[in-house]
């Protein structure tokens, strides 16, 4: 039986991209490959769990939307595994830095490139995924992920820890889209609105 390592288990509203303000259950995957110096998540610690646990314990919320983050969920989840959920009528969603074949079953897939940071073990492998969310600092150029296939592309001010480079760097962003309107500003609304 397969056990996975879940950080948490939440129910609240989508904070980023394309279903920004969704109800949706997220389940946070302990563990990532990447070692990103923004990064906002603790996920390296949590409990196992079967799918069997996860799916009962998803039955306490209210929606059928259910986002697979993390860390990294592309080193953890499985065809069966997603297919079980299927199974339970949910919509899947993914968030992933693209390093890592998915299943083909997937709903919908937000890849959240790193390679532009200079990260080891950044380079991505997917190629199929619904939105590209690039996080944004001014001093880089997103222009070459146009080239990935995706239909919707945003671009998420980078979170540095410090008001005030932040709002710089979201001014940066805005300015960008407005320059290149092949690009969406997403947001982290949960941040804004203090939530889970």
């Amino acid at each position: 039986m397969e056990k996975f390592k879940i950080n948490e288990l939440f129910y609240s509203l989508q904070g980023e991209g394309f279903y920004a303000g969704t109800p949706a259950i997220f389940i946070r995957f302990a563990g990532c490959n990447l070692h990103c110096p923004f990064c906002d998540t603790d996920h390296q610690a949590g409990e196992m769990m079967t799918t069997t646990e996860i799916r009962q314990r998803m039955q306490a919320f209210p929606t059928r939307h259910v986002v697979l983050t993390g860390g990294e969920p592309s080193l953890f989840i499985t065809a069966d595994f997603i297919e079980q959920l299927h199974q339970d009528q949910y919509y899947i969603a993914i968030e992933t830095n693209g390093t890592q074949v998915l299943p083909s079953t997937l709903d919908w897939v937000t890849f959240s490139p790193k390679d532009h940071m200079g990260i080891p073990g950044a380079t991505p492998v997917i190629q199929r995924f619904d939105e590209l969310k690039r996080v944004y600092r001014s001093e880089e150029d997103p222009a070459p992920y146009l080239h990935f296939p995706a239909q919707h592309y945003y671009l998420q001010p980078c979170d540095y820890g410090d008001s005030k480079r932040n709002q710089q760097n979201q001014q940066a962003t805005v300015a960008y889209c407005l320059a290149h309107p092949q690009w969406k500003l997403s947001l982290q609304i949960h941040k804004l609105l203090d939530i889970r």
